[in-house]
This record gives C-alpha cells, structure tokens and sequence, in this order.
C-alpha cells in the first residue's frame, strides 16, 4: 500500500479511532496515488495508525481499519455481515410489520462511505466515497450472498453523492435483479409506496421511523399539521393515530402527489387528509392563529456545510417562531434538523431563541433523533445528524 504520513501533533484523533483524516493534517504523500485507492497512514515517525480510501477532498481518507488488514472479500463480508447481524439483533429482519429499513449505515458500521437500505426486498446502495464506489461488483456478490432468495434487486443511487472533482458522474444504475416500478412497504403497519429511482436520499427517510411512531401516539383527536412533508410520513401516522384532520405541506407538486397516494393507502381515514403544494414559510405565515393542535416541522438541510450555518440557523428559528406562534396552546411541536453542522447544541439554542422571541414557555417533552437501524459509532459524533425535539407550548 501507498503512505500517507500525517503531521507531528494530528494523529491524536487517529489514535482516538476517529474514521476520518483531513487534507490539513497530510505531511506527505506518496506519488501517484489514485483516487479512491487503500492506502497506510502513519505517524510522523512512520509509526503504523490506520488503513483507508484516499480521496481529493477535505476527508482526505476515511478510515476503515486501526489494525493491519488485508482488505479483501473475507475482509469486506464479515463487515456487512456484522452489520446484517445488529439489524437481525434489532428484530428488524423478517418483520412483518416493518419492512424497511437500513441495513449499512456508513461509519456507524465500520463501513465509510457505503449506505445500504432495505425496501422489502430492493437494496438501495448509496456510495458517498470512491473507494467504496470502484467496489460496487464485489459488494453485490456479498449481499447476494448474505441476503439470498430474499433479495429482489440491487440499485445504486449515487449521482448526486459522489464527488465530481476528478470529473467522474456517476449514473444510477440497477445492479441486480428487477426493481419494481412501486415497491410497496410496511413501517410499524403503516403503508407507503415508494418510488427508489425519483425519490430524494434513497427513497424514503427512513431515519425519522421511530419519531413517526411516536407523534401518531399523541394525535387521537387532534388537528395536525405536516411542513415539509415530503411524502407524508408523519401524516399517515397522524391519521392512523386517530387524528381529526391532517394537513401536509410540501414546496414539491411531486412529494403532494406521492403524499396523496400514500394517504389513499389507508382507505376511509383518507378523508381527514388534505395536501397543499405551497412554500412553506408562506403557509405558516397566512395559516390561523390557534388551529392546529399538533405541529410538525422537518425541514430539508438548511446548513448542508459550516460555511452556510448562520444562514441555516437563521432559518430553523424563523421556521420554529412561526410554529410556535401558530400553535394552539397547549399544543406539540415536533421539530427537526438534519443540518450536519448544526449540532444539537446549537440546534437547543435556536429552539431557546425562539421560544424567547416568542414569549411561550416551552417543555421539553423528549429530546429526539434517527431510529436504531442508523447506529453511530462512539468515536465518530458527527454520525449522529439527526436532532429533533418534542415540545410542550404554552
């Protein structure tokens, strides 16, 4: 393997099993190394530290291993199979209720760069290092392996995921198998159909799971309203929760349309629903004082990188006074950031500033975040992105 040194006084984080080592740390390089190859990194003294894909970004290699490995097929397999062991732990696999869920989630199961989710039957791979791209073949073998009969088809859906600073696009591309032009699911009973080559990340946010669960337990008899929508995931809970009416807003026609026909899945409670495609923030701003009971709010990344996170907080505290101010009192609010730099300190702080602008006095009902199919691994926190809070509003 080709060398990376770090500099004298960087490799601390290294030494603390962190999966990811920076441009600004590199001292040198050895030459003629190609993106996405394994390479060593070592300490200034050329003391071993770890093995990784090099990349020309600024995650300059992420790391795989702290040990010396040969990484091989037997290598690769028994991480995935760890990963299919945690999620069978979980009770996620064979469950009849939920069919859907993650199946490889990055750094969180010693496998950076690769996403894998599982739409009852279709795997949707997600590649966000050109390391784990260039093994695509090798990765369908092993999932072939481990999943056999039960598993349909194979999709790769890393267009918009990996680097395009060597000037390679990828293309979307089924892998294996046939997908389904709907693939229906299950979640906790609920039904939803999907649509795996059009729809954002791999499909659906299957993160938010376990937070859907929970806001259809609170909405027995109650007026919802669902911002950001999407395809209605929070508002088909909400109706199978018993609420009185469900509203779902989304900027998107397409996400309204894939809304409406998720709500037509649950037969006659279809009829408590009803979908605006509006901006947001012009709903919120004309919608009535003291109507809805229950708010959601889950917003796409408003600060995808550092460089625009004053923008995005600005943003989450614009988004939640409004919600705050609408709410009936005595209302939840369920708020949410999927903002990596936003942290959920930060993400406290702009709910504090906004419940102060607001004079409403809030409790915090449950701190919130990914459902336990995303594990984050202790020595990478940024691998815990998802923050969401369940308030009480006076």
């Amino acid at each position: 393997m080709k060398k990376i040194v770090i500099q004298k006084g960087k490799e601390k984080s290294l030494q603390r099993f962190h999966p990811w080592v920076f441009s600004g740390a590199i001292a040198r390089k050895d030459k003629g190394i190609e993106e996405g190859e394994v390479v060593e990194v070592c300490d200034a003294y050329d003391n071993f530290l770890a093995i990784g894909h090099y990349h020309t970004s600024s995650i300059s290699v992420r790391i795989f291993s702290f040990v010396p490995v040969e990484p091989n097929f037997a290598f690769w397999k028994q991480r995935i199979q760890q990963a299919v062991d945690y999620r069978k732990s979980i009770y996620l696999f064979d469950n009849k209720e939920t069919t859907l869920f993650r199946l490889v989630n990055g750094e969180g199961d010693g496998l950076p760069g690769l996403i894998a989710d599982w739409y009852n039957g279709h795997l949707v791979l997600q590649f966000h290092s050109y390391g784990m791209y260039l093994m695509r073949d090798m990765f369908v073998q092993i999932f072939r392996e481990l999943l056999g009969e039960r598993l349909c088809s194979i999709y790769n859906k890393s267009a918009t995921t990996l680097s395009d600073s060597n000037a390679f696009v990828p293309s979307n591309e089924l892998l294996f198998g046939e997908l389904d032009e709907e693939v229906r699911v299950l979640e906790n009973g609920v039904p939803f159909i999907i649509d795996i080559p059009q729809g954002q990340k791999t499909g659906f946010f299957i993160d938010q799971r376990d937070n859907r669960k929970m806001v259809g337990d609170f909405c027995q008899d109650k007026k919802v309203l669902n911002l950001f929508c999407y395809t209605g995931g929070f508002s088909a809970y909400a109706l199978r929760g018993g609420a009185e009416l469900v509203h779902s807003v989304d900027i998107s026609k397409r996400a309204i349309e894939q809304t409406d026909e998720n709500m037509s899945l649950l037969g006659d409670v279809s009829k408590r629903h009803k979908s605006f495609a509006a901006n947001v923030f012009d709903f919120i701003e004309e919608m009535p004082d003291n109507y809805y009971d229950v708010i959601v709010v889950d917003p796409p990344a408003f600060a995808k990188h550092h460089k625009v996170k004053e923008q995005g907080i600005k943003g989450y505290r614009n988004i939640n006074r409004k919600a705050m101010e609408k709410l009936k009192s005595g209302g939840l609010l369920f708020t949410f950031s999927c903002s990596q730099a936003i942290s959920k300190e930060d993400f406290q702080t702009i709910i504090f500033s906004a419940a102060a602008l607001e004079h409403k006095n809030i409790r915090i009902v449950r701190s919130l975040q990914h459902a336990l199919d995303h594990p984050v691994n202790i020595f990478h926190p940024e691998g815990s992105y998802l923050k969401g809070m369940a308030l009480y509003v006076e």
